[in-house]
C-alpha cells in the first residue's frame, strides 16, 4: 500500500495527487501525539496513532515521497514526530477586522466566523502543549497577533483552562475555507532525519552533501544532478563544498527532500557530535519523483521507500539511473545543535524553531505565518483536534485547506509523518 512523505524541500511528490536513522540513545525523539491512545506525556486529549517500534527511519517509512519542504514548557515526550527549514518568506497581511465579526478574505481562502461551540474537542485539548509554539511565533509577530504577544508569555505559566478563557475573550474563531466555500482539505506529515556521518569521505561514507557552490548564482538554473557527478566544470565548482558525507544516497535524497536533518559526526578524539543541516537552496532543476519514475517504467509495484531499497538491492548498477531521474539538488547549510536548539525543529518560513506536533505547514495566501489554528482531522491515522501555530509553508503546500504537520525528528516521527494523509479542517483566531 502506498503512504505519502512530505518534501518539504523540493516542494514535489512521488505520485500524482499526492503531498508532499539512527536512534542515539542520547538524545529525545520528538514524536507527533496523534493516537487514538495517548502517547507519553502527550494531552489525554490528543488522539494519536499507536506507538510504532523503533526501527531505522528511512527503512520504517511505508511511505512513497509525497511533497510539500520548542520544546513546551511540558514537551510531548516521545513526543509528536524535520523541512526542513524552508526558505523564509514575507508573511502574508490581514484585513483588520472592525465592528461585527464578518467574512476575511485571504488571497486563496476565506475567513468564515464562528461560535467556540463550532470547534470540536476545543475544550479538552492541553493547551499549554502548544504555548511555547505560540511564544516562539511571538519572536516574529505578525499583524494584529503581535500586539498579543505580551499576555501569550504573562499566561505561559497559566493552567489551560485560564489560557482557553483568554482565548475566548480575545480572540474570534473562524472556519477557513475556500473560495468556493469548501472546508474540508488534506493533512500530511513531515519531519526531520536523523543520520550518521562523517566529516571526510571513507569507504563507508562516501554520500556528499554540499552547501552551496559560490557560482550558484551565476548560472540558472545549475547543474543538473547527473551534470554533477559527471561534467568536470561542475565538479570543479563542488570542491571543498561537502559539509558531510553519508553512507547511503537513498538517505541523501530523503534529507534533500525534508529539507533539513540532524547528522551525528564521530570527532577526532573519537566523541560524537550532533549538527544540524538546513536548507539553504537548490540548483534550481525541475523536481522528479524517483518513485514515479520506477513506477512509470514498471519496475515496481511497491513505490515506499522500503520497495525502492529493495529494487536497488537487486538492481545496484542501475542506482545512479534512478538517483539521475531526479535533476533537482539541495544544498544546506551547517547549524549548531545545543541542548536548546535540540528540543526544537529547524527554523520554519516565519523564521522561528518549529515545535513537535504544534507546528504546521500552511499556504501563506490561505493562513499568514505566526497565526493561531484549530486543527482537526480524522482518518486511517487516528484522531487529531489541537491548537497548532502556522509556521512554516513548501511549495506544494498549497490551497484554503492545507497543511503539513511537523511531527519532529527520528525514526519514529519518520513512520508517522510517512503515514500521515487525511481530511483536514482549520480554524483560525484572529483577535476580536
Amino acid at each position: 500500500m502506498f503512504l505519502f512523505w512530505s518534501d518539504a524541500a523540493s516542494g514535489a511528490s512521488l505520485l500524482p495527487g499526492s503531498s508532499p536513522f539512527l536512534r542515539p540513545e542520547n538524545m529525545v525523539h520528538q514524536m507527533m501525539p496523534i493516537k487514538i491512545r495517548p502517547a507519553p506525556r502527550a494531552s489525554s486529549s490528543s488522539s494519536v496513532m499507536s506507538r510504532i517500534p523503533v526501527l531505522w527511519c528511512v527503512a520504517s517509512i511505508v511511505g512513497i515521497l509525497a511533497g510539500c519542504g520548542s520544546a513546551p514548557r511540558v514537551m510531548p515526550t516521545a513526543p509528536t514526530a524535520t523541512s526542513v527549514s524552508r526558505p523564509v518568506a514575507a508573511p502574508a497581511s490581514l484585513p483588520t477586522p472592525s465592528g461585527v465579526a464578518g467574512v476575511l478574505s485571504q488571497p486563496r481562502s476565506r475567513w468564515v466566523p464562528v461560535p467556540w461551540s463550532e470547534l470540536p474537542g476545543f475544550g479538552q485539548d492541553n493547551l499549554f502543549e502548544a504555548w511555547n509554539a505560540w511564544i516562539k511565533s511571538c519572536e516574529k509577530p505578525v499583524a494584529l497577533m503581535g500586539a498579543l504577544c505580551g499576555e501569550v508569555r504573562r499566561l505561559s505559566i497559566a493552567d489551560a483552562q485560564a489560557q482557553r478563557d483568554w482565548m475566548q475573550a480575545r480572540l474570534q474563531p473562524y472556519r477557513v475555507e475556500s473560495a468556493q466555500g469548501e472546508s474540508t482539505g488534506l493533512l500530511t506529515g513531515y519531519f526531520e532525519p536523523q543520520l550518521e556521518a562523517s566529516r571526510v569521505p571513507t569507504a563507508t561514507f562516501t554520500v556528499p552533501l554540499y552547501q552551496p557552490p559560490l557560482s550558484l548564482g551565476q548560472r540558472k538554473p545549475w547543474y543538473t544532478r547527473q551534470e554533477m557527478d559527471t561534467l568536470p566544470e561542475a565538479q570543479a565548482a563542488l570542491q571543498g563544498r561537502a559539509i558531510a558525507w553519508l553512507a547511503d544516497p537513498i538517505d541523501a535524497l530523503v534529507l534533500q527532500i525534508q529539507g533539513s536533518g540532524r547528522l551525528r559526526i564521530a570527532q577526532p578524539d573519537g566523541s560524537l557530535r550532533w549538527i544540524r543541516v538546513a536548507y539553504a537552496g537548490t540548483n534550481d532543476q525541475p523536481y522528479r519523483s524517483v518513485g514515479r519514475w520506477l513506477l512509470d517504467q514498471g519496475l515496481v509495484k511497491d513505490a515506499s521507500w522500503p520497495g525502492i531499497k529493495a529494487w536497488l538491492a537487486q538492481n545496484p548498477q542501475r542506482r545512479q539511473e534512478l538517483l539521475w531521474s531526479n535533476p533537482r539538488m539541495v544544498f544546506f547549510k551547517e547549524e549548531s545543535l545545543s541542548d536548546l536548539d535540540a528540543a526544537f525543529g529547524p527554523k520554519g518560513a516565519q523564521g522561528v524553531a518549529l515545535t513537535p506536533g504544534r507546528s504546521i505547514a500552511v499556504d501563506p495566501g490561505s493562513v499568514p505565518y505566526g497565526t493561531p489554528v484549530w486543527l482537526v482531522s480524522s482518518g486511517p491515522q487516528g484522531s487529531l483536534q489541537r491548537l497548532v501555530l502556522a509556521q512554516d509553508t513548501g511549495t506544494a503546500i498549497a490551497g484554503a485547506v492545507r497543511a503539513d504537520y511537523f511531527a519532529g525528528w527520528g525514526a519514529e516521527a519518520a513512520d508517522l509523518a510517512g503515514r500521515l494523509r487525511q481530511p483536514l479542517q482549520l480554524w483560525t483566531f484572529w483577535p476580536k
